[in-house]
């Protein structure tokens, strides 16, 4: 018997050189993942501000197109998990990836610093002030670079994070537990970085440029495939040389013709094919399959990720801002700086306390099961959208006593502390569900398509995004039709972002009571180690 994981090299010169893995290979992949969120929170994290700024886009539009283009992030990545376990492998895989989010944020960087008055049209309001908006060319070398990143991303996120992990051996029960305290101290470190982000860019491209905005995360990216490429002689590599994950994908292709003659009733997933490696590969396929339920049961928590860089940074916008009673106003993107606080803050009190305890109660090594950990975060999501639909209603209420109602650009006489507590639980459910679901989706997954799991918790995030666009898309159709105002009225004192928040809140309870009946008949699978 052997482990899983074979102290192999990428290069055929470098096979027989001993590989360390465990903390010390898995720390310089934390950082590298440090530095990409750093690149990935410069855009995504005050997008919809240069959407609705330099670009000029209504606030709906603008909210549609950032969870439109974060879907696509987030769906991707299952076709580069595909790739990489099937062809290409992890390491080639964030390699490559790495060079194309390069491209991808040089060329973001350039489309926001290469446009005169004279491509731009402007137009002169009622009450003087004036608008320009980009040129046609302009706008789609912009989307041209934002997707390019998506693109990237889509082989970098799903295999760095599964590549993090294969640094630890599951069969061996000292790793094992260091591989559970891996996935918290993974988000941890994507916390700290979104948290540094957040604030520091935001505020360089509200005050400095959009070019310099977008240009250090390209740096950053720089630096992480270079950090990457320093650990590359410490590193355990995945022994894929079977093509377990080639057989894996094309025998789920047979299975899936051959319930076109039969039902897949019973056993038929095992008693497909005539020999024992097809009968293995098909138990794997049925145990991939398990999984949907429980993906399908996770999608809405993708909506709740889509409002924080969306919606409540809107929000925000229209709060009083200030530090005490210096003139300093923080960035409304860097209001998400709660939220990563509060997720760092969360990850060492349930690491270091709450699982401890748990553990002596429950006899579980990690203290809860991984299901139990994303019902909760669940359970926190609907009670943070109650609050922030509470705070809208009496943001909208100061709006009408302060008589600004009718002045976009003015600022609401209300703190901004009151929008706090939504951030801060939000950030507490994301430790408990999104934690949750990257170790799940990657436990439960066959060896050789681990990063495929990470793809699949990702689309999460991509198809929840999706419909929030979608949500958003419609409400605003119907609400404003026949002369109506929107929900998402570019002047927010005259919308109901409160009547969307409690919308979410209610589909986040649904979600959770189907989560709770899917995932109470699922079966763990159990770990052993690999045959080679």
């Amino acid at each position: 018997m052997a482990s899983e994981f074979e102290p192999l090299l990428p290069h055929a010169g470098h096979r027989h050189r001993p590989a360390t893995g465990g903390w010390k290979s898995a720390l310089f992949i934390i950082w590298v993942e440090v530095a990409e969120r750093f690149a990935y929170y410069g855009i995504s994290s005050n997008l919809i501000n240069y959407l609705t700024g330099p670009l000029g886009q209504s606030t709906a539009a603008a909210a549609a197109a950032v969870n439109a283009w974060s879907g696509a992030a987030s769906m991707l990545p299952l076709l580069g998990a595909a790739v990489a376990d099937s062809w290409l492998g992890r390491y080639r895989t964030i390699v490559t990836s790495s060079v194309l989010y390069i491209m991808g944020l040089g060329m973001l960087a350039l489309s926001s610093m290469f446009s005169s008055p004279e491509e731009q049209q402007c137009n002169v309001s009622a009450d003087g002030r004036r608008a320009c908006a980009p040129s046609s060319l302009q706008t789609a070398f912009f989307y041209l670079s934002l997707y390019l990143v998506a693109i990237a991303q889509s082989g970098h996120k799903p295999c760095v994070q599964a590549f993090g992990a294969d640094q630890f051996d599951a069969t061996d029960p000292r790793e094992s537990l260091s591989r559970n305290s891996f996935f918290n101290w993974w988000y941890f470190g994507i916390c700290a970085s979104a948290t540094v982000t957040t604030a520091l860019m935001s505020y360089v491209q509200d005050n400095v440029s959009w070019g310099v905005g977008f240009g250090v995360p390209c740096v950053s990216m720089m630096l992480a495939l270079l950090v990457f490429l320093l650990g590359t002689r410490t590193y355990r590599f995945y022994d894929s040389s079977d093509g377990e994950g080639a057989n894996l994908f094309s025998h789920a292709i047979e299975v899936i013709r051959a319930w076109r003659k039969r039902p897949p009733t019973g056993d038929a997933l095992v008693e497909h094919g005539d020999c024992p490696e097809n009968t293995a590969i098909a138990a794997e396929v049925r145990s991939i399959a398990r999984l949907f339920p429980i993906w399908a049961a996770c999608l809405v928590y993708g909506v709740v990720f889509a409002q924080p860089p969306t919606l409540f940074t809107k929000q925000g916008a229209t709060l009083d801002r200030r530090v005490g009673s210096s003139s300093f106003q923080v960035p409304p993107a860097a209001l998400q700086c709660f939220m990563t606080t509060s997720m760092i803050t969360c990850v060492v009190l349930y690491d270091r306390i709450l699982v401890p305890v748990a553990r002596k109660v429950s006899g579980i090594a990690s203290g809860i099961t991984m299901l139990q950990r994303i019902g909760a975060g669940m359970g926190l999501a609907a009670v943070a959208f109650v609050v922030a639909a509470l705070v809208e209603m009496r943001r909208l209420g100061v709006a009408r006593d302060a008589g600004v109602v009718d002045q976009p650009d003015a600022v609401v006489p209300m703190s901004l502390w009151w929008i706090v507590p939504q951030y801060l639980l939000l950030g507490a459910a994301d430790v408990f569900t999104m934690v949750g679901m990257q170790e799940f989706f990657y436990d439960q997954m066959p060896s050789a398509l681990k990063s495929l799991g990470l793809g699949l918790y990702l689309s999460v995030i991509g198809v929840g995004s999706f419909i929030s666009s979608f949500l958003i898309s419609v409400i605003d159709g119907i609400t404003k039709s026949g002369g109506g105002t929107s929900w998402f009225a570019d002047n927010l004192n005259r919308g109901h972002l409160d009547y969307f928040y409690l919308l979410i809140a209610a589909l986040t309870a649904l979600e959770l009571l189907a989560f709770i009946y899917f995932s109470s008949a699922y079966v763990y699978k159990r770990k052993t180690a690999n045959v080679h």
